[in-house]
């Protein structure tokens, strides 16, 4: 009977799980970094919920399901810091190919109808892991479209535009 018990359980587990399932996690574990170090992370999902808030470098773990049936998380990147231009990054997530490719050959309608979408391990997110390099702001980043007024140091005007400064009284 024991020698019967580890196939019958392999054959089970192949029956009723889906390939990503079996081979996949159900979380995705995403390093952040940015240039310069220290700036501020914020991370909401596709409901507009915050997730996460701390500081580069740091290592987040996000869910690649948002719950529901076929339900992949979306996510939105903020990384800013004072002086600097803010940046947003976008993480969406898509089936991966174990899913795919998988569920043919080992977990059937099973696994990919049922299980795998049900479980959130069908999904990859993109990107893997987010880097930014922060650009410095200064008055010559700014294009004015607003109608606002910036006040800066002479020292931080570029050379390319203090030929063009007119003094006023």
């Amino acid at each position: 009977m024991k020698k019967f018990l580890k196939p019958l359980s392999l054959i089970l587990v192949i029956v009723f799980a889906g390939c990503a399932t079996i081979v996949g996690d159900k979380t995705h574990l995403m390093p952040i970094n940015s240039t310069p170090d220290s700036a501020t992370v914020l991370i909401t999902d596709e409901k507009g919920v915050q997730v996460f808030r701390g500081q580069t470098p740091t290592t987040v773990t996000l869910q690649k399901s948002d719950g529901s049936y076929w339900g992949g998380k979306n996510y939105t990147v903020k990384i800013s810091k004072d002086g600097y231009d803010a940046q947003i990054i976008t993480v969406t997530s898509s089936p991966n190919g174990w899913y795919i490719a998988g569920n043919l050959v080992f977990g059937g309608l099973i696994g990919w109808f049922i299980v795998d979408p049900l479980n959130g391990a069908m999904y990859n997110l993109s990107p893997e892991q987010v880097t930014a390099s922060l650009g410095e702001k200064s008055a010559y980043n700014n294009d004015f479209s607003d109608g606002a007024i910036s006040v800066v140091l002479l020292e931080n005007v570029p050379q390319q535009l203090r030929d063009k400064m007119v003094r006023i009284k």
